[in-house]
């Protein structure tokens, strides 16, 4: 026996709110009953588990222990573009002169996320 990823739960402030930031970022669906206001949100991936937004009353005060990691369709460069006009904020460049490496962004609650290479990114590298 094994137990099953459910959902990854994200402590906030404004769970509605920050779903809908996650939706755009992921392009997918806030599940259909939840409506602003509510204390639970979820944004409904196409695999694996759902983001479950859970409203708490105290803030972020240190670094995430774990952390979402985003591999992009289009370039990380862009994504990171994207991502920033959506409203995350920049964190940390981990980018090398190679092309290899990550850049760390965080949401609009400040829980940090990274933007890896594009499959596209790292077949350029590779070839």
């Amino acid at each position: 026996m094994v137990s099953m990823v459910q959902n990854v739960a994200i402590d906030c402030a404004n769970a509605y709110e920050l779903a809908r930031f996650w939706s755009r970022v992921t392009d997918r669906p806030l599940h259909p009953e939840d409506r602003p206001g509510e204390p639970e949100t979820q944004v409904m991936l196409a695999e694996g588990p759902v983001l479950h937004f859970n409203q708490v009353s105290e803030p972020k005060t240190i670094k995430n222990r774990i952390h979402l990691c985003l591999r992009p369709e289009t370039s990380r460069d862009e994504e990171v573009e994207r991502l920033m006009a959506l409203g995350a904020g920049f964190v940390a460049d981990h980018r090398n002169p190679d092309g290899s490496g990550w850049v760390i962004l965080a949401d609009p609650e400040g829980n940090e996320f990274c933007v890896l290479r594009s499959e596209s990114d790292r077949a350029a590298m590779n070839s």
